[in-house]
């Protein structure tokens, strides 16, 4: 009969290397050829290639055992996503650990592991139950002679989530260590298992006299079971800066210390929590000390990505703490998020911005690009003394790859300047191009005076030119619009597609683009993406490439992203061409199908699901296809967006359709496509509940959008709570009248 837990934990850390000599370990690799590991799979596929990775990690060669953990990492931890062959490989890599072999190594693997929830061919919690399942091997690691494998053994048991086994072990490890960092990971580990107990254990060593990273560690014992935030742990964290070089000590997942404690405040989304937060930010930018400071720029960063309100309070604290250019610099990228929000801000940065316009200054460089975000008109005189020197700041006046900046506004020295570098096109390089001439087409007719360089510059940068030409020419006086025709059509003569495109734009003239379009298609070979959906523009005056459109079309065997993408702008062209949905919804039935084979593939059905919605009832036929994508937060809003176009409404479930897309919303899948879909249901699809759930996402303090491209996110949160106050209001209005 196995002995109690807390008998053999005590006796097994009462050792002083943390061994077990009951147990054999000489030979922590038997039985690893009776796994069949090629009938399993990690991140690449077939597994065959760990059990020479673990024997590998056994081996004398230090060079082949750190290759050989890094590609353990890379497989069956890969991004922090668990497969069948990482629950395989656990109790050999326990087993590894406990017999000495990379001991603080192997168990931060398995940690990462246990702490996994993005599992992939597994069952939901296996891999975790298969590291508890090796508690009786690791936790003897608690005593052994090296401080780090304690501490590291110390954070890994706990992500078991086996309280009843590992809380009495940690318990015991904390009334016996004396090393600072282990104490530390220790109580976070009984905080993770049991907040309330991590809570009391904390108020014992919250004291001044307590080493520093012991404090930090309690603090957040605090924080996480909820405690309320008081004076004295507002007081605690302020002493514990800089608190930067106690990261390294403790705790392997949390971030910078200070920004950790305003994330977990600014969570509780309520109004004290968010001042202690801010309180805390403000207090560390006023510091005098730079490397508080700079914490405080992290925190400050952290802060405003997650809260709505934040860039109020704040920017003034971030005006102080640009003491110099280095602070500036420091933060530049977070007040160029920050947008006309940062303003008052915009004296700190325009100094440096306008340091050195005649040559290369990188530091120069990115002040003006905050600038150019935070106040522009400041900042247009800058970069047009600047162009050729500043490619951050015209970058950034462009947006070249941002659907949610407005158009820089209009400057005459700039458009002076962009003028004189579009005279010598060829001596352009890299984004240069398409930022210019995206500072043409922001203006429209404003830029007319461009017109000249823009047509010469046609043979060296016909892609940008022409698609400037168009913008700049729609409104312009006759004259000048004859200028921009007769350059375009000169240029779709020698074939240039995007210059038929942009003539077609102008003028409505379909011969040049169609021959440029069969030319385009008939070549075969290339990605007809783009051609598919200048054709697309066309409609049935498009009818002519339906035959080339078919023959684009993948191999229905392929189920990679580009193949189904490609395959999805060729139905949306077939359709607005020819208008017969019998072989479009056969090519998107494909689609679907192929993309549900395919764990990369989300997007891709997200993209078929739009291009669904544009056939109206003739898309009916998708109808179950486009239903077994609802419970997919991702697909959601773009699967409602069709359901609603293509399918009987009386079949519908209206209600279940808006809480999806609201959900969709919530954990930030796909917000922007949730206003979409909403919009399509209409305000008598959407009860009291959804309402209330609309205006938290509209109104409340916490950012909807909270992941992608970082310099985007606060834009993109910005534009969503726009469009969603915009439709609550018209939602309500129309229950009112």
């Amino acid at each position: 009969m196995p002995k109690e837990p807390c008998s053999w934990l005590r006796e097994a850390l009462s050792g002083a290397d943390g061994t077990m000599p009951r147990m054999d370990l000489v030979h922590p690799l038997d039985g690893l050829d009776a796994v069949p590991w090629a009938s399993s799979s990690h991140a690449y596929g077939s597994a065959e290639d760990v059990p020479d990775l673990l024997r590998a990690l056994t081996g004398t060669d230090a060079a082949a055992a750190s290759e050989a953990l890094s590609e353990l990492y890379g497989s069956v931890l890969h991004q922090g996503t668990v497969y069948a062959a990482s629950m395989e490989a656990v109790p050999f890599l326990a087993r590894i650990a406990a017999a000495g072999h990379r001991t603080a190594d192997v168990l931060g693997l398995l940690g990462g592991m246990a702490e996994s929830e993005d599992e992939y061919g597994v069952a939901p919690g296996g891999v975790r139950a298969a590291v508890a399942a090796q508690l009786e091997l690791l936790l003897p690691l608690l005593a052994n002679a090296e401080s780090d494998v304690r501490r590291t053994v110390a954070w890994a048991v706990s992500h078991t989530r086996d309280g009843g086994t590992v809380l009495p072990a940690l318990e015991i490890r904390w009334a016996e260590e004396t090393e600072p960092a282990v104490r530390a990971e220790v109580l976070a580990g009984i905080a993770r298992l049991d907040p309330q107990r991590g809570a009391a254990e904390a108020v014992s060593v919250l004291d001044p006299s307590q080493p520093a990273v012991v404090r930090l560690a309690a603090l957040f014992a605090c924080l996480d079971a909820g405690a309320p935030w008081s004076d004295s742990l507002h007081a605690t964290m302020l002493s514990l800066l800089p608190a930067d070089s106690s990261r390294s000590d403790f705790d392997l997942e949390r971030g910078e210390p200070l920004a950790a404690v305003v994330e977990a405040l600014l969570g509780r989304d309520h109004g004290p929590a968010r001042e202690a937060a801010f309180a805390l930010v403000d207090a560390a930018l006023r510091d005098s000390r730079a490397e508080v400071r700079a914490e405080g720029a992290w925190a400050a960063d952290r802060a405003c990505m997650l809260s709505r309100s934040a860039p109020q309070q704040l920017v003034e604290s971030l005006r102080a703490a640009a003491v110099d250019d280095k602070a500036v610099v420091d933060m530049a990228s977070l007040l160029a998020r920050l947008g006309r929000a940062a303003e008052p801000a915009a004296d700190a940065l325009a100094p440096l911005a306008g340091r050195n316009l005649d040559r290369e200054d990188d530091h120069a460089d990115r002040a003006l690009a905050a600038l150019v975000l935070v106040a522009p008109e400041q900042a247009a005189p800058l970069l047009a003394a600047g162009l050729g020197h500043r490619p951050r700041a015209l970058d950034a006046a462009t947006g070249l790859w941002d659907a949610e900046s407005a158009a820089f506004p209009f400057d005459r020295e700039l458009l002076e300047a962009v003028r004189s570098r579009l005279s010598q096109p060829a001596a352009l390089s890299g984004n240069e191009p398409w930022q210019l001439t995206s500072l043409l087409a922001g203006w429209g007719a404003e830029a007319a005076a461009a017109l000249p360089e823009l047509c010469a510059a046609i043979p060296h940068i016909p892609d940008q030119a022409t698609r400037a030409l168009a913008s700049v020419a729609a409104d312009c006086a006759p004259a000048d619009r004859d200028t921009a025709v007769t350059a375009l059509r000169a240029a779709a003569q020698r074939d240039v597609l995007p210059a038929a495109k942009a003539l077609y734009d102008l003028t409505g003239e379909p011969a040049p683009l169609l021959r440029c379009l069969e030319q385009e298609l008939g070549r075969g070979g290339r990605d007809p993406r783009d051609a598919a959906r200048t054709a697309a523009v066309l409609g049935s005056r498009g009818a002519a490439l339906a035959p080339l459109l078919r023959e684009a079309l993948s191999d229905p065997g392929k189920d990679t992203t580009p193949a189904l993408d490609t395959d999805t702008a060729l139905a949306e062209a077939l359709w607005r061409v020819t208008g017969d949905p019998e072989p479009v919804v056969a090519v998107l039935a494909s689609v679907f199908d192929r993309a549900a084979q395919s764990q990369w593939a989300r997007w891709s059905v997200v993209r078929a699901a739009r291009a669904t919605a544009l056939l109206g009832p003739a898309g009916r036929p998708l109808t179950a296809r486009l239903e077994e994508a609802l419970s997919d937060p991702v697909q959601a809003p773009a699967v409602v967006l069709a359901l609603v176009a293509v399918a009987d409404p009386a079949a519908l479930d209206h209600a279940a359709l808006a809480s999806a897309v609201l959900a969709s919303a919530q954990w930030d899948a796909d917000p922007a496509g949730a206003c979409d879909a909403l919009e399509a249901l209409g305000g008598a699809a959407l009860n009291g509940d959804h309402l209330r759930r609309l205006e938290v996402l509209a109104d409340g303090d916490a950012r909807v959008v909270r992941s992608g491209v970082e310099n985007r996110i606060i834009r993109q949160d910005e534009a969503f709570r726009g469009r969603a106050r915009a439709l609550l209001a018209t939602f309500r209005n129309a229950a009112t009248s």
